[in-house]
């Protein structure tokens, strides 16, 4: 029996990689049943000031594909006590590097108050899309 019937996580998830992965799988152990939020392409330039490499509707794809995801929906903003009143879930899955985030001390409190937990997950070191894309900008600087 796991500890959780029903888990959350969110992200970008473009250019999806071992990190990604790693944070889909932890939470499947952990829980039933795994939504996954992707982030919309107008949400990820709003707070981050730019546009994903993948487009939206093939990050979803992508994620929905994975054996650990349960279901996949669009994650159009970062409020997630409302995605909380949508579907429900009693836990959400997030990677320590939010840990101590203003947004996730207030989400911390927000989701004590109806019995959901959050989980952090340890950051899989070396790994993300932003540095994917670095290296990539590299090799084309030394390539080409």
């Amino acid at each position: 029996m796991k500890p959780y019937k029903i888990g959350y996580t969110t992200g970008v998830f473009d250019l999806f990689h071992v990190g990604h992965l790693n944070i889909l799988k932890r939470a499947k152990e952990q829980c039933e049943y795994l939504i996954v939020g992707v982030s919309t392409d107008e949400l990820v330039e709003q707070y981050k000031n730019k546009r994903p490499v993948i487009p939206h509707s093939e990050r979803m794809e992508i994620v929905g594909g994975i054996k650990h995801v349960d279901i996949v929906v669009p994650q159009t903003n970062r409020d997630k006590f409302s995605a909380w009143e949508k579907l429900k879930f009693n836990v959400m899955f997030v990677g320590d590097d939010w840990k101590g985030d203003p947004l996730f001390n207030e989400v911390e409190k927000d989701f004590c108050k109806v019995g959901v937990d959050i989980v952090y997950f340890p950051y899989t070191k070396g790994v993300s899309s932003s540095e994917l894309k670095q290296k990539i900008k590299y090799k084309e600087k030394v390539i080409g």
